[in-house]
C-alpha cells in the first residue's frame, strides 16, 4: 500500500473539508454562549403538554424580553438564551409561564457578566495560542536528533500543520453548526478544542517516531520509501485507537446529556479529523518538504 504516492489526492480532500469552514467562519463567525458573549442562559422543564419553541418565543416577546435563541433539549424541556436578565425578572417571566402551560421548573440558571466573558475569550485564545507554541517547541527538540536527511524543524512544523487542520476543522463544522442549527461554543468549546490538540499531536508523534527509527535502519532507502513504510507500519494502530475513543464518543452523543453534547461533538469531529491527519498529510507533508529542500539546493 501505498500511501505516500496519492498525497495530492488527501491534501486537496482536506482543503474541501476545510474551506467550507473558513468560508462560514469569516461570513458568520462562531455563534458564542454566554461564557464568552455574556448573558443568561436559562434551562427549563415543563410539567406537561407539548410546547413547541414559537409558543414560548410569543410569550416571551409579550413580556418584553430580549431573546437570543430558544432550542429544545428534551421532551417539554427548552434551553433560553437571554440578555443578562435579573433574578425578579427571571421569577416574574416563571409566573406567566406557569399560568400559561403549567408547572414550570428551572433546569439552570446562568448569568455570566460582560467583563467576565471578555476575560474568558482573552484567556481561551492565549491558552491554545501557548498549547500550539508549547508543541512546535517540544516536537522540535524531541526530534533533534533525527537521522539524515530528515531535520527536526521539519518534524516540527509538519505537526503544527496538520494540528492547525484540525483545529480549522472543528471550528469551521461549528461555524456551520451554529448557522444553521443554533449550537453556541462555550468554554467546554476550548476544553475540546485542547484535548484534540493534544490528540493529534499524540498520533502524529507515533508516525514520527516510527519514521525517525526507520530512518536510523533504512538510511540506504529513498526517504519517500521510508516515510511510506512507516505509516503502513502505524496504520492499523492509529486506526484502531481511534475507533475506541469514536465508539466511546459515539456512546455519549447518542445517550449522554444535552449539557455534554456539544462537548462530546467538538471531540468526536476533532478526534477523526487528528487520525486522518497523522496519516495522511502530516507525514506526507515531511516528503513534500524533503522534495522541496532538495530542489532549493539543486
Amino acid at each position: 500500500m501505498n500511501i505516500i504516492k496519492y498525497r495530492n489526492w488527501f491534501f486537496v480532500l482536506s482543503l474541501l473539508i476545510i474551506i467550507p469552514g473558513i468560508i462560514a467562519l469569516s461570513v458568520w463567525g462562531l455563534r458564542l454562549g454566554i461564557d464568552f458573549a455574556g448573558g443568561t442562559l436559562w434551562e427549563m422543564k415543563f410539567e406537561k403538554g407539548n410546547i413547541e419553541t414559537s409558543q414560548l418565543h410569543q410569550v416571551l416577546n409579550l413580556e418584553k424580553t430580549e431573546v437570543s435563541s430558544i432550542a429544545a433539549t428534551s421532551q417539554n424541556s427548552f434551553l433560553v438564551r437571554l440578555k443578562i436578565t435579573d433574578e425578579a425578572k427571571i421569577n416574574d417571566l416563571k409566573d406567566k409561564l406557569t399560568k400559561d402551560f403549567g408547572r414550570v421548573e428551572d433546569v439552570r440558571l446562568e448569568t455570566v457578566g460582560p467583563i467576565i466573558s471578555k476575560e474568558l475569550t482573552r484567556k481561551a485564545a492565549t491558552a491554545v495560542l501557548i498549547s500550539i507554541l508549547a508543541i512546535v517547541a517540544y516536537v522540535t527538540w524531541a526530534f533533534r536528533q533525527v537521522p539524515k536527511p530528515a531535520t527536526s524543524i521539519a518534524f516540527g512544523i509538519t505537526t503544527i500543520i496538520a494540528l492547525i487542520h484540525d483545529v480549522i476543522v472543528v471550528v469551521g463544522i461549528f461555524a456551520i453548526l451554529g448557522h444553521f442549527f443554533e449550537i453556541e461554543v462555550d468554554s467546554l468549546f476550548i476544553t475540546a478544542l485542547l484535548t484534540v490538540i493534544g490528540f493529534s499531536v499524540h498520533d502524529t508523534i507515533v508516525v514520527f517516531d516510527r519514521i525517525r527509527e526507520n530512518l536510523k535502519k533504512h538510511g540506504d532507502f529513498a526517504f519517500e520509501e521510508v516515510v511510506n513504510h512507516s505509516v503502513v507500519q502505524t496504520f492499523a494502530r492509529s486506526l484502531n485507537t481511534s475507533l475506541t475513543v469514536v465508539f466511546v464518543l459515539l456512546a455519549l452523543l447518542l445517550f449522554g446529556g444535552a449539557s455534554i453534547r456539544n462537548f462530546v461533538l467538538a471531540l468526536l469531529i476533532g478526534i477523526v479529523s487528528g487520525t486522518y491527519s497523522s496519516i495522511f498529510n502530516a507525514a506526507p507533508l515531511l516528503v513534500v518538504w524533503q522534495k522541496l529542500k532538495v530542489k532549493n539546493k539543486e
